[in-house]
């Protein structure tokens, strides 16, 4: 794939960058969004912001209100219309998002059905989709509407569930690397393990292919003995969460070798601001070139 700056100099030189950044939460992706947004000529959009307003917010409504309708004085105000009831998704607030893809397991302890579960979980799919390809027009957006000269689009890390990086014509790839110059922002194995430990500590909601998802399952309900009705849902998403950072590894890779360019983490923890950002996306293009 012919990327949209083949070298340093074109990069530096364009009037107007885009860029794409993709990788597994906690790398950097928002802080590097979010210096670029600092500069006050760069458009930030967010994938998840995208998934969690225009095409879950209504499910996630729906979901916020049968809670409420479980209590009948919240129950009787919501049939009366006399009360609102919605979400506060911010981009550093993704919460309801969250909490509406659920946890599959004991009931009693959170927990969802596994079959209403993998149907939260491809409603995000569609989602995703959908955001990811929306890119071109928030691109078009930030410029005619607003002004912006530069964009930043900064994915969730579940971008490698609903692409092929090994199909040259892949839907959402083709569009995304038409637009942007797409860049992965690469850990290494203490970025891992740190990984792993904050989750343990928070485990969250995550979507991941109704493939793996559906293999590791059932791999935990072997392992574990339990059933569905008793599967410690917190202990579940542990589970999967570890082995996704070795099934998502090689399809970020191809991500970056067939479409993009590769960052590192740690680059991008040293990145102070706008400038900074810009020469290191110049280096990963000299990088490309060499390897080329």
């Amino acid at each position: 794939m012919r990327l949209i700056y083949e070298t340093p100099a074109a990069w530096e030189e364009a009037t107007e960058k885009r860029l794409l950044v993709f990788g597994m939460s906690g790398l950097g992706k928002t802080r590097l969004s979010s210096l670029l947004r600092a500069e006050g000529d760069w458009f930030h959009y967010s994938i998840d912001y995208r998934i969690g307003t225009a095409y879950m917010g209504e499910h996630i409504a729906d979901n916020l209100k049968r809670m409420a309708m479980e209590v009948p004085f919240l129950a009787h105000l919501l049939r009366s219309d006399s009360i609102y009831i919605g979400s506060n998704i911010t981009f550093d607030n993704l919460a309801p998002l969250s909490t509406f893809l659920g946890k599959p397991g004991d009931p009693a302890k959170g927990g969802l059905g596994f079959d209403e579960y993998m149907r939260r979980q491809a409603l995000h799919r569609r989602a995703e989709i959908n955001a990811l390809l929306d890119t071109p027009n928030f691109i078009a957006r930030a410029r005619d509407l607003y002004g912006y000269d530069h964009f930043i689009c900064d994915t969730g890390g579940s971008i490698c569930e609903v692409v092929d990086p090994a199909d040259p014509k892949d839907e959402v790839l083709t569009a995304l690397a038409s637009n942007t110059l797409m860049v992965w922002i690469e850990d290494n194995p203490d970025h891992v393990e740190d990984l792993v430990t904050r989750f343990d500590r928070a485990p969250k909601p995550m979507y991941y292919h109704p493939d793996f998802m559906t293999a590791q399952w059932q791999t935990y309900l072997q392992e574990t003995g339990a059933t569905s009705e008793t599967v410690d849902p917190d202990g579940f998403v542990r589970f999967a969460y570890a082995r996704a950072l070795a099934h998502r590894a090689p399809i970020y890779r191809a991500m970056a070798g067939n479409w993009g360019v590769t960052v590192t983490a740690d680059e991008v923890s040293a990145v102070r601001d706008g400038p900074d950002a810009i020469g290191l996306i110049a280096q990963a293009l000299g990088r490309r070139g060499e390897t080329a």
